[in-house]
């Protein structure tokens, strides 16, 4: 019961980081509209690799939840729609800048998410052989997730300001990691402990990026 309680509650709290990626989407939106901000691509400061990473996280929740027997649906539904919109966001990114990064970016999560979806689907019984991936990718998006937000981190100490980045996706997603470490501990550790390891360390990160926004505020002032 405590699992399926708090699996509900989880997917309600995840629905802030819907929000906050919409968030993201609408500011960059704002920005290219903006004249005042011509001089300044409407996407600037906001790292590729930050992004990219962010999109790895989602995908390999999603990847892991639709391997679990019984199938995860706490975890997977959210995690395939923030996938999405992520990758919605590397897109407008790639609009902006046109770069090898950005079009590697777009192009290798679009393939990931698109393949692996049609793999699910029209391939009996491949979830049992992807489960273990799915682990093995979880830490290593674990890996990438730290290193691609402190690479935002540096990108903002670098430039003295957030520019395009948003600091409501940034709570938000803290909000998410908080509540998804509760849900994993009642998977048990045989079945949470990658969705443990992922949400700690992220949590970790949002912390430290949010610090920065204050860090920016006072340095302005």
């Amino acid at each position: 019961m405590s699992y399926h309680i708090t699996g509900v509650i989880s997917s309600a709290i995840f629905l802030l980081t819907i929000v906050g990626l919409w968030a993201q989407l609408v500011l960059i939106w704002d920005r290219r509209k903006n004249v005042g901000l011509a001089a300044e691509q409407s996407t600037a400061v906001m790292s590729v690799n930050q992004f990219v990473s962010s999109f790895l996280a989602f995908f390999s929740f999603f990847l892991y939840g639709a391997c679990l027997q019984p199938f995860n649906h706490y975890l997977v539904w959210p995690r395939l729609i923030a996938a999405i919109l992520t990758l919605a966001v590397l897109v407008e990114i790639f609009r902006d800048r046109r770069d090898i990064s950005a079009t590697l970016g777009v192009v290798s999560c679009t393939a990931m998410l698109v393949g692996s979806s049609l793999a699910l689907v029209l391939i009996p019984g491949v979830g049992n052989l992807l489960r273990g991936f799915s682990q093995s990718l979880i830490v290593l998006a674990t890996i990438l997730l730290a290193q691609g937000y402190m690479h935002q981190v540096f990108l903002i100490r670098q430039t003295g300001h957030t520019g395009g980045i948003s600091i409501r996706l940034h709570q938000f997603f803290l909000s998410k990691d908080l509540a998804t470490l509760i849900f994993a501990a009642t998977m048990g550790f045989a079945n949470g402990w990658p969705v443990m390891l992922l949400s700690a360390v992220s949590a970790t990160t949002k912390v430290i990026t949010l610090w920065h926004f204050r860090w920016v505020r006072l340095k302005s002032a």
